[in-house]
């Protein structure tokens, strides 16, 4: 026989619930009529038992009209009675037709002397001791008397309406079957519609993302689980969707930033060899191409940088170091850049060592990127600004400027790869690469701690970090030296 496939949850989800309620519809019917008909033929049995007590009764009183008692019962309640001698002669006592036939046979000797055997009346389904007659008989039997010596007495009862009964009610528990069949196959479909329904839309969902496509979205109703997965494939196809937008920006950033430095120096090169710059102008075109070169040098190295801290590939040599002192040292690197511009240095320290756990070679990198940036873009003979204070064991370090700000509309997106506020607002002397706050907020990221950047446009910027504090027992054990991946 060929196995019945379904390949679909949807037709399984059918099947299996129709399948649930007809059988629990058909059982509930079955039993039931057996009970039913338990109990008719146990009603139908006790009255018997009634009248053939009654009976007995009355032939044992020994009443002159006992035969047309007898034959009154037997005609007012459609009944056979009969009266067996201990020789085996019969008295039937009968008005409908029907019961002739039953009436002419004969009990077999075996069932003669286990009735015979009982003074009291039992109950027994008669086509144990009669022939088929056509239609289903029920006898209750008793002696006439306790020793049996006046023989015993049948009273036997049409069961025809229990059977028809119990056949109607089967009948009826079958067309009932059908009708809750069709109705709970309205019900599961619906039913499994709506939970198969939404696997389908993200079923789509999904083969939409793979091509490429992050636009479609799930339609979410409810609470369930279901509602649930379709929020996040949700927020994952919109995090697909920057992160998409994101490579092609990243793509495109990086093309321009490498095509244009290499534009540059392939024209001023190809105009040095062809003669069209005179030789006594060379030094002042190599030391454009030396800029440039040197800007795609430190380009590429921050591209290196953010790929590594992005894969975590970067591992975190943990310390405990003084952060006021690695400041310190940091600020002695653009010593010149500060006098070029006509800077002010101020720092401002709550306390005169404030010790760290972390990384201070990334840390410094943090440093010189945020003074970098200050740097670049505060006019001259304004003032920069470095500061930390502790509270509990978080250590909140401040770089402060003075310079142009940056745009409201600006300040959510300083930390993305590539985005720079210079494009359109500031002038084309201080462009940078758009990578250097991306490392910072990474790295800090990396560390566990939290990055802040607070401007207005003409108002000067402040970006303020986060390190953890170090303890006095880490600053006493082992130097507080670890690894973290």
């Amino acid at each position: 026989m060929r196995k019945i496939r379904f390949r679909t949850i949807f037709s399984r989800m059918m099947f299996m619930q129709c399948l649930t309620v007809s059988l629990a519809v058909l059982l509930v019917g079955v039993v039931l009529a057996i009970i039913v008909h338990a109990q008719k033929v146990g009603e139908f049995g006790t009255q018997l038992n009634r009248y053939a007590q009654t009976v007995r009764e009355e032939i044992v009183s020994g009443a002159a009209d006992a035969d047309s008692h007898l034959r009154f019962v037997a005609s007012g309640n459609d009944l056979l009675i009969e009266r067996i001698g201990v020789h085996g002669d019969v008295e039937a006592y009968y008005s409908n037709p029907k019961w002739e036939a039953c009436a002419s046979q004969s009990l077999s000797e075996t069932a003669y002397d286990r009735i015979a055997s009982s003074a009291k009346p039992i109950c027994a389904d008669t086509r144990s001791y009669f022939k088929s007659v056509g239609f289903p008989v029920m006898t209750a039997y008793c002696t006439v008397s306790d020793d049996a010596s006046d023989g015993i007495l049948l009273v036997s009862g049409d069961c025809t309406s229990i059977r028809t009964g119990t056949t109607d009610m089967i009948l009826w528990t079958l067309l009932v079957s059908v009708i809750v069949l069709i109705a709970s196959g309205v019900v599961s479909y619906y039913n499994a519609y709506r939970v198969i329904h939404p696997f389908i839309e993200m079923n789509h969902a999904v083969q939409c993302y793979s091509r490429g496509d992050f636009s479609t979205r799930i339609t979410v109703e409810g609470r369930d689980e279901a509602s649930q997965l379709g929020k996040s494939l949700n927020e994952m196809g919109e995090q697909l969707r920057g992160l998409e937008e994101t490579r092609r920006s990243f793509v495109a950033n990086v093309s321009h930033e490498l095509r244009s430095p290499l534009t540059s120096m392939k024209g001023f090169l190809e105009a040095m060899q062809d003669g069209t710059i005179p030789e006594e102008s060379f030094p002042e075109y190599i030391g454009i191409v030396l800029n440039e070169t040197r800007r795609m040098v430190t380009l590429v190295n921050d591209l290196l940088d953010l790929a590594r801290i992005e894969s975590g590939t970067i591992q975190l040599n943990y310390e405990v170091f003084d952060i006021n002192e690695l400041i310190r040292r940091t600020l002695l690197t653009f010593e010149a850049r500060l006098i070029e511009n006509e800077m002010e240095m101020e720092v401002r320290f709550a306390q005169e060592q404030c010790s760290v756990f972390a990384d201070p070679a990334q840390i410094g990198q943090v440093l010189r990127n945020l003074i970098d940036n200050a740097i670049k873009y505060s006019p001259k003979n304004r003032s920069i600004c470095i500061s930390t204070y502790s509270m509990r064991r978080i250590v909140y370090v401040t770089v402060r400027d003075n310079g142009i700000g940056i745009p409201q509309e600006d300040v959510p997106h300083v930390f993305d790869r590539f985005y720079k506020v210079e494009k359109a607002h500031t002038p084309a002397p201080q462009m940078g690469s758009g990578l250097g706050l991306s490392i910072v907020k990474r790295i800090i990221e990396q560390h566990g701690q939290s990055i802040t950047v607070r401007s207005a446009r003409g108002r000067g910027t402040q970006f303020t970090f986060t390190l953890e504090r170090a303890s006095a027992m880490k600053r006493v054990s082992d130097g507080g030296k670890r690894n973290v991946t």
